[in-house]
């Protein structure tokens, strides 16, 4: 029996939340990310990873979720068959804590952010380490990771924070878990 590929396991999750969020918005509340200085304040660190759970939904078409789920689905199929199921995960949750530690730092007390975009953009940095460790061409991915950039800065109300934090954070573990001997994981 072929085992189930992680990275649908965590749209369904990331999906199954947001259908909740639709009947009850208060769960952003309880998951979105906020300042550094109220997690300080509240302890709750757990932010740093649950915000991957929660999207914009003030939109009728939910055009943030779907934007992060094609993005996760596209680049992490092809890092998981690579790597492994261990270390893409090792890839993810690493990137979506340093997303979401660039993102807490530079939020306002009153702040907050929501979404899986420090994982995603984490992955855009795996694929360009990836990429280099494989010979490929990887200008093309170069200038999808720009041109997410400038759409952020363009349409405003984007976390660039944490597409930043977790691009370095994505880049760097990747590269880390290269130089492992394989029998580590």
């Amino acid at each position: 029996m072929k085992s189930r590929s992680t990275v649908i396991t965590l749209i369904t999750i990331i999906c199954g939340f947001y259908l909740y969020e639709l009947l009850d918005s208060g769960i952003i509340g309880t998951f979105g990310l906020y300042g550094i200085e109220l997690l300080k304040s509240t302890n709750e660190w757990y932010r740093l990873v649950t915000v991957a759970l929660v999207h914009d939904n003030s939109n009728t078409i939910p055009i943030h979720l779907a934007f992060n789920m094609l993005a996760l689905h596209s680049l992490g199929t092809p890092i998981e068959r690579f790597m492994g199921r261990s270390k893409f995960l090792i890839i993810f949750f690493i990137s979506l804590i340093g997303g979401s530690l660039f993102s807490a730092y530079s939020l306002g007390y009153n702040g907050y952010s929501v979404g899986v975009s420090g994982a995603v953009f984490g992955l855009f940095g795996a694929f360009v380490i990836i990429g280099k460790r494989m010979g490929g061409d990887i200008k093309s991915i170069i200038v999808v990771i720009a041109l997410n950039f400038a759409l952020g800065f363009t349409i405003g109300g984007v976390d660039w924070h944490a597409h930043l934090g977790g691009l370095i954070a994505g880049a760097v573990v990747t590269k880390l878990l290269l130089t492992l001997k394989p029998s580590r994981f």
